[in-house]
């Protein structure tokens, strides 16, 4: 049984998530470009993912064409029906992948998009980076065709500036259409949304931010300080970056061990503490979508619901993850 929690409205929309959805990318399997990042998750585990997110909560979930080629999309509507999840009883995120593409691909591949989710809406579709064969103005208009056939509810879009947000802000709204969403890496450890005009704007135009990579590949967990040679056996890039090296893991100790000193404090894990910050930071505005290679870190995940932080501990974890920004910055 899901247990209720307080949702929130995602920009100016009428989708009520919870602050923290799934996000899906793990779920390609290992499959299409960037699919071996993540170790290969079975069927089933995928499964046991989405039921305790779902039992946590967490109603709705994160996916993309890119995550496998469409692969991430259909294993997560597979678990849903196995789960006995009626289509419009979660919200379901997908992303169309520019990289070069007009915006005529945007139709052109929607039909494959409701194929792979296998019935289930896509109840916010976005557009993955800004970097199409086409306008800004074009792309947005394609989506905005697409809510207007009722193939999609709502236009988002995913690294975009935030000169391209108001440029998507101002030709949805042409048509009558808002833009509810932006999908950035944000985290306590990577907050350039916060001095690079994203957060300021979203904040000016009604538009929420969607968190991605919200425990900064897992450092903020405090299990890569803890165990300083497990990065080396994890699939994917995290064993090359310098932030994830000895001196790298240094330079952020003081905010993993103030982590540390607020779980204590609330009875939670640093991974928790990491991701309530994130989403009552800024009042309702931010969410965040975590991945889940197994079903304790999806219980893990969800932990971060059912609390907040006090106003005094969210000002005191921005100070300690600002006094270590110059250092972590120069080290990426």
């Amino acid at each position: 049984m899901l247990q209720p929690i307080p949702l929130r409205k995602l920009g100016r929309s009428d989708l009520a998530i919870s602050p923290i959805g799934l996000g899906c990318w793990q779920f390609a399997q290992g499959k299409g470009l960037f699919g071996n990042y993540w170790a290969t998750i079975p069927d089933e585990d995928i499964r046991e993912i989405v039921r305790i997110s779902l039992e946590a909560g967490i109603n709705w979930f994160d996916t993309a064409e890119s995550y496998g080629g469409g692969r991430s999309e259909r294993k997560l509507s597979a678990a849903l029906k196995s789960l006995g999840v009626k289509p419009g009883n979660v919200i379901v995120a997908t992303k169309w992948r520019p990289f070069f593409r007009t915006a005529r691909s945007i139709a052109g591949t929607i039909d494959e998009r409701l194929a792979a989710l296998d019935g289930y809406p896509i109840d916010l579709h976005q557009i993955h980076q800004p970097y199409s064969f086409s306008s800004v103005p074009a792309q947005m208009n394609a989506m905005a065709d697409l809510v207007e056939a009722r193939q999609i509810r709502w236009v988002g879009v995913s690294n975009f500036s935030a000169r391209k947000m108001h440029l998507a802000h101002e030709t949805l709204g042409k048509r009558g259409l808002p833009l509810i969403s932006n999908q950035v890496r944000y985290s306590l450890i990577d907050r350039s949304i916060e001095r690079n005009g994203i957060l300021e704007t979203a904040r000016e135009l009604g538009i929420s931010i969607i968190a991605y990579s919200p425990l900064a590949q897992g450092i903020l967990t405090g299990k890569f300080h803890d165990q300083p040679g497990l990065v080396r056996s994890k699939p994917g890039y995290r064993k090359y970056m310098k932030a994830f090296q000895p001196a790298g893991l240094e330079a952020s100790r003081p905010l993993i061990e103030a982590l540390q000193e607020q779980a204590k404090k609330y009875g939670r894990t640093p991974g928790q503490i990491a991701l309530n910050w994130l989403i009552y930071a800024h009042g309702d505005m931010v969410v965040a979508i975590p991945g889940a290679m197994s079903a304790a870190q999806a219980r893990e995940n969800a932990g971060a619901l059912g609390f907040t932080l006090s106003g005094e501990d969210i000002d005191f974890l921005s100070r300690v993850a600002a006094g270590i920004k110059k250092t972590v910055d120069s080290m990426k």
